[in-house]
């Protein structure tokens, strides 16, 4: 893996570029929870298999380079052979932009890159691989996404500010109270969410609760809510200055990857004994009823309990 900065100008919407270089000499499978989060990957060499259980429809088979939008259920990938490329993890409201369609046509669907508008980000790739090593890839990575955003048009301010009211509550304020902050009706702001962000706000609200739950698997004392965005916090919008649109985090903390360039939701971590974590204190720190109830969503956005899956990363090598 290398780690790559963005240029000062994009750091408000992308906080890194990750390069990796991987090699399976058998069949891979990776089971990847859903997120609030969009998956940009361009690679080259050998390609993956995105799957969605609930749907075949939804996933892509044989592509190097894709798009995954923001996801209500855990997904899993399968590759082998050796595999290049660069992986970054966008806010919605950043992608929305990047992408230049409504996230409403990603949601719960991974796309090959040539099957999107305009083709441009399939040509990236192609330059990325033939570019002579990774700090000529990050530079060009800074020069076409800072043009993209730059002719791209500005994300309503409201909206933006909804989406950083949410994710700096950790998702625990009712979407009552925050229709109530803007003016608009429970299913206007619905119809926005689903739109701009793929998903509607309760949902939203329930993966930004589980993500915080999630980081407990690497990390006790982790949160995301409260540094996911810059500027979070602030009052309602009032048109002035510019939004950090909540990139800058990845969502499971701890600076972990989604699709397979760094480590896996299921897959390696540090070996040793199983460490013990207090699930119902996490619980009710990150927003839920109770226990259960959080296990209900590891079941439903992980595919696993929670307790299963930190067991997998501690014993794993």
């Amino acid at each position: 893996m290398v780690l790559g900065l963005p240029d000062v100008r994009l750091r408000p919407f992308v906080d890194r570029y990750v390069g990796y270089r991987e090699r399976a000499d058998v069949p891979l499978v990776r089971r990847e929870s859903a997120g609030v989060f969009v998956v940009l990957i361009l690679g080259w060499g050998a390609p993956l298999d995105v799957t969605d259980p609930r749907s075949a429809e939804r996933g892509a088979r044989k592509v190097d380079s894709f798009v995954a939008g923001t996801f209500d259920g855990w997904c899993a990938t399968r590759t082998v052979g050796v595999g290049e490329g660069v992986e970054l993890l966008l806010a919605p409201l950043t992608a929305r932009r990047l992408l230049g369609l409504p996230l409403s046509e990603l949601t719960n669907r991974a796309v090959g890159v040539g099957q999107l508008p305009g083709r441009w980000l399939d040509r990236l790739r192609c330059r990325l691989a033939e570019a002579a090593g990774w700090p000529e890839r990050f530079a060009l990575l800074d020069r076409v996404l800072a043009g993209r955003l730059a002719s791209s048009p500005p994300v309503d301010a409201r909206l933006d500010w909804a989406w950083r009211w949410l994710v700096a509550s950790g998702g625990q304020e009712g979407v009552g109270v925050l229709a109530d902050e803007l003016g608009w009706s429970r299913r206007h702001l619905a119809s926005r969410f689903r739109q701009d962000v793929g998903l509607p706000p309760k949902t939203v609200a329930r993966l930004l609760r589980f993500q915080q739950a999630y980081a407990a698997l690497t990390e006790p004392g982790a949160t995301v809510g409260a540094n996911a965005v810059a500027g979070a916090g602030a009052g309602p919008p009032n048109g002035a200055g510019q939004s950090a649109y909540g990139a800058g985090q990845s969502a499971y903390g701890a600076g972990e990857s989604a699709y397979g360039a760094g480590q896996s939701a299921v897959g390696a971590g540090p070996p040793g004994a199983t460490r013990a974590v207090d699930w119902a204190a996490v619980a009710a720190r990150c927003g839920y009823y109770d226990q259960s109830h959080l296990i209900r969503d590891f079941h439903q956005f992980a595919g696993a309990t929670p307790a299963a899956l930190l067991a997998a990363r501690s014993s794993a090598g």
